[in-house]
């Protein structure tokens, strides 16, 4: 399974920036894909996950009402709106995937999840 993230870029603080993630090769078991970021000199955090068959989706207390995970139907691929972006969300963005089955508390770990896309760079200035 291959990932490819894009959407990254320099926004003003309060801005918005779209990051998709789309799968390629053996994707029938996708479980879930989600979204983690990582910031100089910090470990990698969970952001968003979505579960497919059930639709649910998680987000890190952070991020809650600001961004948003959903599914591009036609693929295996997830989209991640992100509003009014703080300083603090400036980070290398990653997407991810996971064909086991996992809680919601699992999901959270980046270990839990089995292919990670490359990264795309989000800087949010003051």
């Amino acid at each position: 399974v291959q990932l490819q993230a894009s959407g990254g870029g320099l926004v003003q603080e309060g801005g918005s920036l779209r990051l998709s993630c789309a799968a390629s090769g053996p994707t029938r078991s996708t479980y879930a894909m989600g979204w983690f970021r990582q910031a100089p000199g910090k470990e990698r955090e969970f952001v968003a996950a979505l579960t497919f068959s059930s639709r649910v989706t998680s987000y890190v207390d952070s991020v809650k009402g600001r961004f948003t995970i959903s599914r591009d139907n036609a693929k295996i691929a997830v989209v991640l709106r992100m509003n009014s972006l703080k300083p603090e969300d400036t980070a290398v963005y990653y997407c991810a995937l996971v064909n086991r089955r996992g809680t919601g508390v699992e999901l959270r770990e980046p270990g839990a999840w089995d292919y990670w896309g490359q990264g795309t760079l989000v800087t949010v200035s003051s």
